[in-house]
């Protein structure tokens, strides 16, 4: 059954297939949106009508006497087919549709066969205006076609007034179609913008969320990594009878870690509520531990959460691997507002001689850049911007840019 219906539903731009042969969409065959004005008008218009077919029956002198009763209850009996019909077309069910609408016409047949022409041709009229306004073209016009012979009959001025009733007919059930239509694809419109609308906020929900996720599993990862690290040092050297002092030391930095955990997990929070520092007030703080230089340039402007966040972690993931890799070296951040971009760039200066050990470039460059680039590269492409590391120098370079 679904597939008949759907047959003769094509989308609401409609085209031929619904304009010739088609039924209305069902937000056309409904009364959704038409406006109460409009409404009141309709139903007082019917109810003028009806008060007219039943007193044109009367006058006519075909129903008095015993035969009173007859146009109130044929009357009921065509109320009670146009309600059917309403709920057939409803269910594009054109049997059944034509079958009450053949009940209708019956009974405008039986007052012209009383005497009651006119009541007949309003019968009539409404049946066609009905077949031409809800039911497939072919169906509304072949129905007017039935019943043109009835006008013809009806019709005192004979051929002439049939041709202009039929002609009436035709455009007045043509104009109601053609209304319901524009205003059933207005609401198929709406819909579907609601539609797109509930699926773009959906959408924008899951991003959120996974924006949320990454946020925190950066801030976690990083500093509970850290902490493994001292704890497992610590337990090894416990195990291996090391000097208290020691053991206590490493204690202390994992204590100091999960500290500055725990103040990153509530920046990141605040990030996502969009209750945070400026970047580069942020990074100045970020760099008074490791004493770093810090240069901003251009215009301060609000910045979105996502590009504001990537700055951050990608600064603090930089300068922790200055510390790991480069510890004492001089380090320098530039954070600069382009026009449709903002830029990051760390630079160290590599470890002194004096420690004796590799630059961070080397150090890092040799290790494949381990984890922390390369979710700080991730990060960046994740807003459409880039990250470039590597060494310079003695030293190495970090630089991200990011669309805002």
């Amino acid at each position: 059954m679904e597939d008949k219906r759907d047959r003769g539903r094509t989308d609401s731009g409609g085209g031929g297939a619904r304009t010739w042969n088609g039924w209305p969409s069902r937000e056309a065959l409904t009364r959704v949106g038409v406006p109460r004005g409009r409404m009141v008008l309709d139903y007082s218009m019917m109810a003028g009508l009806s008060v007219w077919v039943l007193s044109g029956c009367y006058t006519s002198g075909a129903f008095d006497g015993a035969y009173a009763l007859v146009p109130p209850l044929g009357f009921g009996l065509c109320v009670a087919a146009a309600l059917g019909f309403h709920h057939t077309t409803l269910d594009h069910r054109a049997a059944a549709s034509l079958g009450l609408l053949g009940v209708m016409a019956l009974c405008g047949l039986g007052a012209y066969a009383a005497g009651a022409p006119t009541a007949a041709t309003v019968m009539w009229i409404v049946v066609s205006v009905m077949a031409m306004q809800r039911l497939p073209l072919p169906a509304g016009l072949a129905t007017v076609a039935v019943l043109v012979a009835g006008f013809v009959e009806a019709d005192e001025t004979g051929i002439i007034g049939a041709a202009v009733t039929t002609a009436a007919v035709l455009l007045a059930g043509y104009s109601l179609r053609l209304d319901a239509e524009a205003r059933g694809a207005g609401f198929q419109l709406l819909a579907q913008e609601r539609l797109a609308r509930e699926a773009e906020a959906a959408s924008a929900a899951l991003a959120e969320r996974a924006r949320i996720a990454r946020e925190i599993h950066d801030v976690l990862a990083h500093s509970l990594s850290a902490q493994m690290v001292h704890l497992e040092v610590a337990r090894l050297q416990i195990e291996a009878g090391a000097e208290p002092a020691e053991i206590l030391k490493l204690v202390t930095s994992a204590r100091s870690m999960a500290r500055e955990g725990l103040a990153e997990t509530r920046h990141a929070l605040s990030a996502l509520r969009g209750d945070m520092a400026p970047v580069e007030d942020y990074l100045r703080e970020l760099a008074r531990e490791d004493r770093a230089e810090v240069d901003v340039t251009g215009e301060r402007r609000d910045l979105p959460a996502e590009a504001s966040q990537a700055v951050r972690r990608v600064a603090q993931e930089a300068l922790t691997n200055v510390r790991k890799h480069a510890p004492g070296a001089r380090t320098r951040i530039r954070f600069a507002y382009g026009t449709h971009e903002i830029s990051l760039e760390i630079r160290d200066s590599g470890p002194p001689r004096a420690s004796g050990g590799t630059g961070t470039g080397q150090s890092l460059g040799s290790s494949g850049s381990g984890y922390g680039l390369l979710g700080m590269r991730e990060r960046a492409e994740l807003l459409g911007g880039s990250l470039d590391a590597g060494p310079e120098g003695a030293g190495f370079t970090v630089r991200l840019r990011v669309p805002a």
